[in-house]
């Protein structure tokens, strides 16, 4: 019997574990999320439902935002109208098997049916087929990759669990907020009667939605189907990167992540992400900056770092070397008077003696106020230089040949910049510190000291 337990699970591992985590992960053979600038994809899963598609198609239509539907065979056969006025409307329809099981459970033949049945329901309702897939739970089997030709699987950048009630409309909110962000794929359900579902949580989901297209609307983003997504992913300029490239680049945003946890970076603006900084202590050797101010080793500063997924798209989408200095100082303008705002009104920043960030894209900084200082030779300058020429060869409008030919002067600067040239710069006031009760009092005290001078005071 123990010996019959292993097999299953070692057949388990490689029919559908080990295929899901490589799908889930690194993406392969399947879709699941976009490159667009300005555009995101609503998906729905489960539907449709009788009470809450509707009700879901109602608010589509008054933001003009169009949506893929990937529908559980069953309920579509259940509800032809609904599916029918999906189509009319101008939203994709897509499959998720005709019951809603995993594939892990189920054969490679009998998932094949699934997706033919529901395929044919699709097919005799609207007479167009669908040649897009979710498996339920996004979980695929060894078997699903050999689909490729015949479906396009899709799975999604950002899942929410607004299948149960509990979670509410409020924070529901704040979590679609979070991931209002171009190119993601969400993840929501119109349907509450799948198992592990809550039967009224797309009640919750229909408040929170309307609120993030609202908010979507405020910011000139559009919500389009997934076909249209992969479209637009298919005439990018990183298609024409090697597979090498794409996994480094792949591997260089996920290390970001990492590094932003582990040293709780925060971001400018978590809507439209390309600044992200902390407080640390400057370690290096004492640098006299604009305005006379000495930093010294110790002192606090504001360590900046430019997004990486937004670096890497400036650079993927620019001819030149000149466009991309364009487009970041562009995007600078927009961020530095966040960024002194910021700064006026938290007292913690505002103690910060300098602005510093290293970077081997130092065109144009000198324009905002930094100073480009040459980092000082030793270990830290070596591994920078490394490490940014080997994403400087993606990044860069010209790859590698622009290491090649001008290797001598893409060398890490560092840049510097008082806080309170920048303060000044945008007009804004460092705050004051709030002085304490018990020392409030010990400053009357010393006032009265200063009015009364014949008094003698024993301290």
């Amino acid at each position: 019997m123990q010996t019959l337990l292993l097999w299953l699970f070692y057949i388990s591992t490689f029919y559908a574990f080990i295929p899901g985590m490589i799908s889930r992960l690194f993406g392969y053979r399947v879709f699941r999320k976009g490159m667009g600038r300005g555009d995101f994809a609503l998906t729905f899963d489960d539907g449709p439902d009788s009470l809450y598609t509707p009700l879901l198609l109602d608010l589509l239509k008054r933001y003009g935002a169009k949506a893929t539907f990937f529908v559980v065979g069953s309920h579509a056969e259940q509800n032809p109208e609904i599916i029918k006025r999906m189509h009319d409307e101008g939203h994709l329809i897509g499959i998720h098997n005709y019951v809603h099981k995993t594939n892990w459970l189920m054969r490679p033949a009998t998932v094949k049916r699934q997706i033919q049945r529901t395929d044919d329901i699709i097919f005799s309702i609207t007479g167009e087929r669908s040649t897009y897939y979710r498996p339920p739970w996004g979980i695929v089997n060894l078997f699903d990759f050999s689909k490729r030709r015949q479906v396009q699987i899709v799975l999604w950048s950002a899942m929410f669990g607004d299948w149960k009630e509990k979670l509410g409309a409020e924070r529901l909110t704040e979590k679609l907020l979070t991931k209002l962000n171009p190119g993601e794929v969400m993840l929501l359900h119109d349907c509450g009667t799948t198992l592990g579902a809550d039967p009224k949580a797309p009640e919750h989901m229909l408040v929170a939605l309307e609120r993030m297209l609202q908010e979507a609307e405020r910011r000139g983003l559009r919500s389009i189907r997934v076909d249209e997504m992969i479209k637009m992913g298919q005439s990018s300029p990183i298609q024409k990167l090697s597979f090498s490239k794409r996994l480094l680049v792949g591997l260089w945003l996920a290390w970001e992540k990492v590094f932003q946890l582990i040293f709780q970076i925060k971001t400018l603006s978590p809507a439209d992400p390309f600044l992200h900084y902390r407080i640390r202590k400057y370690k290096g050797k004492p640098v006299q900056m604009e305005g006379g101010e000495l930093l010294a080793k110790g002192d606090k500063v504001i360590e900046l770092h430019i997004d990486n997924r937004q670096l890497f798209e400036l650079g993927i989408h620019s001819r030149s070397s000149a466009q991309l200095a364009i487009r970041m100082i562009r995007r600078m303008e927009k961020d530095m008077p966040v960024l002194a705002q910021r700064i006026a009104g938290d007292i913690d920043l505002a103690e910060a003696k300098a602005l510093y960030g290293v970077s081997m894209i130092n065109r144009g900084p000198e324009k905002f106020g930094f100073m480009v200082l040459d980092l000082p030779k030793g270990w830290f300058a070596r591994s920078a230089k490394f490490y940014l020429s080997i994403l400087l060869s993606v990044i860069h409008p010209a790859g590698g040949a622009r290491l090649k030919e001008r290797s001598e002067v893409l060398i890490p600067k560092m840049m510097l910049m008082p806080v309170s040239q920048l303060l000044d710069q945008m007009n804004q006031q460092r705050p004051q510190k709030q002085v304490k009760p018990r020392e409030q009092r010990r400053e009357e005290d010393l006032s009265l000291e200063a009015e009364l001078p014949a008094a003698t005071v024993v301290h």
